[in-house]
């Protein structure tokens, strides 16, 4: 589901991107009003699960791959603007470091996963739920919430696809970007997600809030000096040890194919978009560094991954703690 460069328009990304901009403003607006300061960073921790989930590609039929998320699960714990700032910043680590996910896409990417997903996973999860706090309904509501929810943002990311080449052509008639129209965009993406991708979403999310629950990690996330439970380093150090399992899973994910892989699929040419645009070269392109064992480049990505993340939001808990102690 992430989307590379080239495969939007400049202006499509300029319009998710535009549109993501209020969502971040009152993400943050609400997250330093609502989410007390010794959640912020369970933040990172969640960001880092999610991070972690979508390393772990499952394979389809056809060649393509696809992954749990977790945008539901962050929302569920921490609530769905925190999941939005979280996933935000899982994405633009993706981005930057593991060229996962384009950096103009960035926008569309985040308005799909960090976005629509969290949002409309949580709000299902609250009306299924119905004030009702026993553990079976909350797995239970929790699980059809993120099915719907990563359904929900797969179907945005097919539209966003597919209008490409209704709204953007060449001289020729050819596609300039994705040459995928709805009528292809949509059954793909969605044939994946509604069945083994969408399955995975349910199966990571349940069983991660069980755990969190059992435990009683949403209320001891994190002590007076910011410090990660054992039970939940433990459980990350499984997940980053475990992550070259993705690697398994051969082919790419539908609409996720480079310029030599797309000029491979059958439609006769590669669109001008695509061939002419935007190249970033990421640090550690797909979870790999040049010269090592692909297993043990998973792991390192992993490692950095989780460690900058859960950096980042530690940096952001010290910075709240300054302000309000200005204040």
């Amino acid at each position: 589901m992430h989307i590379p460069d080239n495969y939007l328009s400049p202006q499509t990304c300029g319009v998710m991107a535009a549109a993501m901009v209020p969502v971040w403003a009152v993400s943050v607006h609400k997250v330093k009003k609502e989410l007390p300061k010794d959640k912020i960073p369970a933040m990172g921790v969640a960001a880092a699960f999610s991070f972690l989930a979508m390393m772990f590609n499952i394979p389809m039929p056809g060649g393509t791959t696809g992954h749990a998320v977790g945008g539901t699960l962050i929302a569920v714990i921490l609530g769905p603007y925190a999941a939005c700032l979280s996933m935000s910043i899982a994405l633009l680590l993706q981005a930057l470091i593991f060229g996962d996910g384009g950096i103009l896409s960035f926008g569309a990417n985040c308005f799909n996963m960090a976005f629509v997903l969290p949002f409309v996973g949580y709000g299902l999860y609250r009306i299924l739920l119905r004030k009702k706090t026993s553990g079976r309904r909350e797995l239970i509501s929790a699980g059809i919430g993120s099915y719907v929810g990563i359904n929900a943002a797969a179907f945005c990311a097919a539209v966003e696809f597919g209008i490409q080449p209704m709204l953007f052509r060449d001289t020729s008639g050819n596609a300039l970007y994705c040459p995928y129209g709805l009528n292809v965009s949509v059954p793909v993406m969605m044939l994946g997600h509604l069945t083994v991708f969408g399955l995975a979403e349910v199966i990571f999310t349940v069983a991660v809030l069980a755990f969190v629950r059992r435990t009683a990690l949403e209320t001891t996330a994190v002590s007076t000096d910011a410090a990660t439970p054992l039970p939940l380093k433990i459980f990350l150090m499984l997940l980053i040890a475990a992550t070259p399992l993705g690697l398994l899973a051969a082919g790419t994910a539908w609409g996720e194919w480079d310029k030599a892989e797309i000029a491979k699929t059958g439609i006769g040419y590669t669109p001008k978009g695509m061939a002419k645009g935007l190249t970033y070269r990421a640090l550690m392109p797909d979870y790999s560094l040049k010269g090592l064992p692909a297993g043990f480049g998973y792991i390192l990505s992993a490692l950095i991954g989780t460690a900058l993340l859960i950096i980042v939001f530690k940096l952001l808990w010290r910075n709240k703690g300054e302000d309000e102690e200005l204040q």
